[in-house]
């Protein structure tokens, strides 16, 4: 099988790791050249001319988070109103790539340390994935959880000091893609479209 070779540019670390896990389970022919992460969506959003045209010489996967955006076609429409070079992979997570993760509703619950019940059948239905995914990790009975996930109240942080440590060590061992991809259509979207990627015209 021949290799393919692609960049990918991503918000951080957590979409790091999860686009990772997605190439790895869907298409063994792609091995990654070069990430661009950490960097925020505001530089995706920036540079996605750049990667656009840059994908005619080595394709490129762009994940980016959905937010407070009415959907993801008017995200990709807004930020690449040109046409889309076919090497190209943008995707989409709706509303963020915690969803992703809560989409996997049994191994993520005993992961965290609480009930199944507490997380939506619809991963896509949640409003805001991360603030969710604080308030669960909240009733944890697990002290590793709580402490790196949930920002301390005196801290005034966002997120707890391990947020993404925590978060990347589930997806690197215990998040299951094919039960995700049954709560969540954006998800289930992309791993089709990484799995059938196939290079046009490209020098990999």
């Amino acid at each position: 099988m021949n290799r393919v070779y692609i960049n990918i540019a991503i918000e951080d670390d957590l979409s790091d790791a999860v686009v990772r896990k997605i190439l790895q389970q869907s298409n063994n022919s792609i091995e990654i050249r070069h990430p661009y992460a950490q960097r925020g969506f505001g530089y995706l959003k920036k540079n996605i001319r750049s990667f656009n045209h840059a994908a005619g010489i080595t394709p490129f996967l762009v994940l980016t988070d959905l937010d407070t955006a009415q959907c993801p076609p008017s995200l990709i429409k807004e930020w690449l109103p040109c046409k889309k070079h076919p090497n190209l992979i943008f995707r989409v997570a709706v509303r963020e790539v915690e969803a992703w993760l809560m989409a996997d509703r049994n191994n993520f619950a005993r992961y965290l340390g609480i009930a199944k019940e507490r997380i939506p059948l619809d991963a896509e239905s949640i409003e805001d994935p991360k603030r969710r995914l604080i308030e669960l990790a909240k009733k944890s009975r697990k002290r590793y959880i709580r402490e790196s996930i949930v920002p301390s109240s005196k801290s005034g942080a966002r997120q707890g000091p391990d947020y993404n440590g925590a978060l990347i060590a589930f997806v690197n061992k215990s998040w299951v893609i094919e039960a995700a991809v049954e709560n969540s259509i954006s998800l289930k979207k992309t791993v089709k479209a990484v799995k059938d990627f196939k290079p046009v015209n490209s020098r990999t």
